[in-house]
């Protein structure tokens, strides 16, 4: 297939899946999601994936209809349907439907299941991004990988309008995360990154730069940091699933980083290898 569109066991092309209007997700964004990459038909971090899934559910006391051997035999039986083993992997659940609309919900109802993929590569690792800074607005469950994603949508739009690749979020001066990744600096050969409390998402990417840090002998410190910090950084890093370890040259049209290039590329080039190594 060229893409695949997944709902409650009906699989075809996505723009052939249709989606009830009862479903929770059109009225109230009711639901949580996951997103990794194959390479060669191979699911990176799937595990951590489906274990950052299932946490979310459980958040938000949303009951999936599968366990997580499950979901994972699933996902990999619809990557394998693929025509390139190269893609990215969405999967989300939804709190069910209701034939009425009604802000309470009924619990323990069956989640529905939803499942998108389709060809994409991960970005190249060495390349150098510009970013913004916008004051976070989002709600105080940022560790909730959930559907509600407004704030995420518009910061992401005035980035891309500035011509950068992301906006770094801040509560009055302390950073959180960005719109769609996570992010850290190095300072005088340590990592500085955020702790995963309510106000950011526990990133997988975030996890292996940390897994990296310690192979590599890098100091580690979690805890907030701000926007002076982070403008007088070392290097500043921007980290997801198809963004493994950035950096920045820019934010707010002022440069940053490029003073620990060494250090940097030691990084990336222990998380790219392990990338390529688990998707061999």
């Amino acid at each position: 297939m060229k893409n695949l569109g997944y709902y409650n066991g009906v699989c075809d092309e996505i723009e052939k899946v249709s989606i009830p209007m009862t479903d929770r997700v059109c009225c109230f964004g009711d639901g949580i999601y996951d997103a990794t990459y194959s390479r060669n038909y191979r699911i990176f971090a799937i595990d951590e994936h489906i274990d950052r899934f299932f946490n979310s559910a459980r958040l938000l006391e949303i009951t999936l209809p599968c366990d997580k051997a499950e979901l994972k035999r699933l996902l990999n039986e619809l990557v394998d349907k693929m025509d390139t083993g190269n893609n990215f992997v969405y999967f989300q659940a939804t709190r069910g439907g209701d034939p009425v609309r009604n802000h309470t919900f009924s619990p323990g109802r069956p989640a529905n299941l939803w499942v998108n993929i389709y060809p994409k590569e991960i970005l190249d690792v060495y390349q150098k991004v510009r970013l913004i800074t916008m004051e976070d607005t989002r709600f105080l469950h940022c560790n909730i990988k959930t559907l509600n994603l407004i704030p995420a949508v518009m910061a992401s739009q005035r980035a891309k309008e500035a011509g950068c690749f992301e906006a770094v979020f801040h509560r009055a001066g302390r950073v959180t995360e960005c719109a769609h990744s996570n992010v850290h600096i190095l300072k005088n050969n340590t990592l500085i990154t955020a702790p995963t409390d309510n106000l950011i998402l526990p990133g997988i990417a975030r996890r292996h730069i940390l897994q990296a840090c310690e192979k590599l002998g890098i100091p580690v410190e979690e805890r907030p940091f701000t926007l002076t910090e982070l403008f007088d950084a070392d290097e500043v890093l921007v980290s997801s699933a198809g963004a493994l370890c950035l950096s920045a040259e820019e934010a707010d049209k002022r440069p940053v980083g490029g003073k620990a290039p060494d250090l940097l590329k030691r990084l990336q080039d222990t998380l790219l290898q392990e990338f390529l190594s688990a998707t061999k």
